[in-house]
């Protein structure tokens, strides 16, 4: 963070009509999420990961019942440092906040961060996922928690998608919204990134006449172009790849769900720089 914010406070809630908790339940709704550029992240893990990764905090909730947790002690007191609000909650203002029967004891509101296009420039071995109009959280959290999983850099989201920092698909990065870049564009921008990208783009299309696992993906950058859960890729941005792939399927089903489909691809062109001991270095 750039500028330096005054120290935060600590404020003890218990009264769902507080407007404070007012604020913070709104950000279930997108129309507040981007008035307040803001959003929320459930869980204890998640909130140390998003601040060890430099995020800025607005706002630290905890349950009452974490008080003298010495974890959950420190993350308040880093939230002050920030400039955020720590709030010790009830359990009854926290299951409001989250909508859960059994809320996680931590929550934070974080300020939004998208990755601008311009900044994505793959190098040799990087792999990025261009997601087509993904309608679905679930898809979109799976998909973001995937490109974390294999070590992929990011997602260029293409188009009217879901929303990344919706509570749903929050959920479902399981933290990885934290690690993975997300840029969001127009057809029209990416398309014109797409001209001055000289790696390799690679969709899966059911007119895919090349079987994914034949492609040698290695020592240059890669783009997978993944469509629309319902349409698949438009023809625009299908002519706008090198190759158009298709994962064999020997049953009943005739496509696969997308973060499945994403997750076969994103295995396949990693899987040179996947080993079980990849993780020992790190």
């Amino acid at each position: 963070m750039s500028e330096h914010r005054a120290p935060g406070r600590v404020k003890e809630v218990t009264s769902l009509a507080n407007p404070l908790v007012k604020e913070i339940k709104a950000l279930a709704l997108k129309k507040f999420r981007d008035q307040q550029n803001a959003f929320m992240a459930e869980g204890l893990k998640l909130v140390i990961d998003a601040l060890d990764l430099g995020w800025e905090i607005r706002t630290l909730i905890f349950a009452k019942a974490g008080l003298g947790n010495p974890a959950i002690e420190k993350v308040a007191a880093r939230t002050v440092a920030a400039g955020g609000t720590v709030l010790e909650v009830s359990e009854k203002v926290l299951t409001s906040i989250t909508r859960r029967d059994n809320p996680q004891m931590v929550v934070g509101v974080f300020a939004q961060r998208y990755l601008p296009l311009k900044d994505v420039r793959p190098k040799d071995g990087d792999v990025w996922v261009a997601l087509d109009r993904v309608r679905d959280p679930g898809n979109l959290g799976t998909v973001i928690r995937t490109v974390d999983a294999v070590g992929a850099r990011g997602v260029v989201l293409v188009g009217e998608t879901t929303d990344p920092f919706s509570l749903e698909t929050v959920r479902a990065t399981m933290g990885s919204i934290f690690a993975v870049p997300v840029a969001k564009v127009t057809p029209e921008a990416f398309l014109n990134w797409r001209k001055g990208f000289s790696g390799l783009v690679v969709g899966t299309h059911l007119k895919g006449a090349v079987d994914y696992r034949s492609v040698d993906f290695s020592g240059k950058p890669v783009v997978l172009m993944m469509g629309n859960e319902q349409q698949g890729l438009p023809d625009t941005l299908a002519e706008s790849c090198d190759r158009l792939l298709r994962i064999p399927q020997a049953g009943r089903a005739d496509s696969l769900n997308l973060a499945v489909a994403t997750g076969v691809m994103l295995y396949e062109i990693r899987r040179g720089a996947l080993s079980l001991d990849a993780r020992a270095g790190a």
